[in-house]
């Protein structure tokens, strides 16, 4: 499935990008956002993005090609923005942009191990130079950790069954066999109605070996001191945890930095009915922004 930008008609609307600004995009993936990014700010517009992935910086190196000299990408967190910034110069940007979900580029991959839905190894790192994968959690991690990391990241209310399932049949080599275990742990008559039973535990996996959460943090602190004056940063989360942290550090309006920001969004923006109609994927997105007002 080609990948398609979500929320992007609304991201350009509050990002609004100008001829000579400067832009950051954290999860750069295929470049639809960049791409549009770049088409709104020409013709001196400029933006730096990065990607965890190898194969989507050289995806995206392809996507927004006609821009050189304009764009500048890195195989590297989004948490690595102040690193970047100072290696080209840029004391302040007037936009930044992360899109957390996980793109169909690596949902589409079976031998990355992020779907549950073709057989792969349990893997699920963003970065082929992750320190763990998704066989190390399912199958070194002690039972109550696991439960731990289902329950919290997944928040899935069998986390317990799933986790003592999962180690009774350990070793696990797969995404189909966990698939299995982890549905076969959940009674039938609770099974969700529009996901796959397996999506929480999932997500929890990928969360935890990916240490996503942890890198929000770091990175939302870092990114909201690197915006000028009447800068914007917005962030489209897929789960309420990301999206709990993205709020409350927005409504706190104060980061480490001593950068003042002010939510521009009371609630969180969603995809219209014809994006949903278009893109089913993006059902879970939500985009909150903040600008600095300091």
């Amino acid at each position: 499935m080609k990948h398609v930008p979500v929320l992007l008609k609304e991201v350009l609307e509050v990002i609004a990008p100008n001829d000579r600004g400067k832009y950051f995009d954290g999860t750069v993936g295929a470049g639809g956002h960049a791409e549009a990014i770049l088409e709104k700010s020409t013709p001196r517009g400029l933006l730096a993005g990065t990607d965890l992935d190898e194969n989507a910086i050289k995806k995206a190196n392809q996507t927004l090609s006609r821009y050189k000299g304009r764009f500048y990408l890195f195989n590297s967190c989004y948490t690595e923005i102040g690193r970047i910034c100072q290696s080209l110069g840029w004391k302040e940007l007037d936009g930044i942009l992360v899109d957390l979900g996980l793109s169909s580029m690596l949902l589409d991959d079976s031998p990355r191990g992020f779907s549950f839905k073709s057989e792969g190894p349990l893997d699920m790192r963003y970065s082929s130079k992750g320190e763990i994968t998704a066989y190390d959690v399912v199958n070194k991690y002690p039972r109550e950790r696991l439960t731990t990391i289902i329950r919290n990241y997944g928040e899935e209310r069998f986390a317990n069954r799933i986790a003592t399932a999962i180690v009774k049949k350990r070793p696990l080599n797969t995404t189909t066999q966990l698939a299995d275990i982890v549905s076969m742990a959940i009674p039938r008559h609770h099974w969700p109605r529009k996901i796959h039973p397996a999506t929480r535990t999932f997500q929890a996996i990928r969360i935890e070996v990916n240490k996503e959460l942890d890198r929000l943090k770091e990175f939302l602190n870092a990114a909201s001191g690197l915006l000028r004056p009447g800068g914007v940063i917005a962030i489209i989360s897929f789960h309420s945890m990301e999206d709990r942290i993205v709020k409350r550090f927005f409504r706190e309006g104060y980061s480490e930095a001593g950068v003042t920001l002010r939510t521009i969004y009371k609630k969180p923006i969603r995809p219209n009915d014809r994006e949903l109609a278009q893109n089913p994927r993006a059902r879970s997105a939500r985009l909150r922004a903040a600008r600095r007002i300091d």
